[in-house]
Formats: structure tokens, sequence, C-alpha cells
């Protein structure tokens, strides 16, 4: 249970040392918020349906923001 305790805040810390954050808070509220969302938790689904965004779009947003996919 440690260890996937482990690997889930090794992949937030990694989500949150290599994002852009400049950008993300350049962003309005709702993508902000979405895209702060996902780092914390890596929840692509949620984080797209809070920025109104299909998951695919939500994505290429993600990219954008050079926010790492950590699985």
């Amino acid at each position: 249970m440690d260890e996937v305790a482990e690997a889930f805040e090794e992949a937030r810390r990694v989500r949150r040392e290599r994002a852009d954050w400049g950008y993300i808070e350049s962003l309005p509220p709702r993508l902000r918020a979405a895209l702060k969302y996902y780092v914390e938790t890596g929840d692509i689904y949620v984080a797209s349906r809070i920025a109104g965004l299909t998951v695919d779009e939500f994505n290429e947003l993600r990219v954008k923001a050079r926010v790492p996919s950590v699985t």
C-alpha cells in the first residue's frame, strides 16, 4: 500500500515541477482550475469535465501547458 501512495506522490511531484505555471495562470478560471486539478490528481476525465472539454481537447490543453502524463 505504501508503494502505491509513494507512486501517486511521485507522479504529482513530476507534474507540478514540469508544468508551465505561467501559461496555466494566464488561462481563464475554468481551464486553470481543470489543469490544477489534473496536476494534483492525474484524473484526466474529471479534469476535462471541469474544463468543459472532451478528453481529447483537454489532453491537447495539457500538452500546451507542458503537464506530463505520468502513469
